[in-house]
């Protein structure tokens, strides 16, 4: 008999390999069973966007919330969603929410910064993105973007030491 668990870690196999549709079908199977679980409706959705579709997909991330309104993934999700349709106030509200229920999450600093970034305020992504690596020392995504924030403003030093940080990262990923 197929449980709720192998059904979602086959969907999770089935899209991280690339085959999205394929784990959509698992995912609403696995719902059939545990209609309650929000990381199934969270999985379901991330196949869902992997697909193109954002609206099922913000509907799937929607339900997850529903279930567990502090499940910052899935408001981590929803943001980058509004922010590839460049719906940046949307996507805005998504990444405080998912700050407000835990302010200690680095990936949601992090995509803050990335959206001050893309507005241009890099005062504002800069203190964003050392928000993220203050949480979490050795965060690449952050680091990097870190790096990018501080040449833009100038800040020649602060970039190279964050050059220098994240080489350290590379050359002990290595090892």
């Amino acid at each position: 008999m197929e449980t709720a668990t192998f059904l979602n870690n086959s969907g999770i196999a089935l899209t991280e390999a690339n085959r999205p549709n394929d784990a959509i079908h698992l995912f609403r199977k696995a719902l059939g069973i545990e209609p309650g679980n929000p990381l199934l409706w969270m999985n379901l959705g991330i196949a869902q966007q992997r697909t193109g579709d954002y609206e099922e997909a913000i509907a799937s991330f929607e339900k997850a919330l529903e279930i567990d309104p502090g499940l910052a993934e899935a408001w981590l999700s929803i943001g980058l969603i509004y922010y590839e349709m460049e719906e940046f106030e949307l996507c805005r509200d998504c990444y405080d929410w998912a700050l407000f229920y835990n302010d200690k999450n680095p990936k949601a600093w992090n995509n803050k910064g990335v959206l001050s970034f893309t507005e241009g305020n890099y005062d504002e992504a800069r203190n964003y993105f050392e928000e993220a690596v203050s949480l979490m020392p050795h965060y690449y995504d952050a680091l990097y973007n870190l790096r990018d924030v501080c040449r833009e403003l100038g800040d020649y030093r602060a970039a190279a030491e964050f050059e220098r940080a994240l080489s350290n990262i590379s050359n002990r990923n290595v090892l």
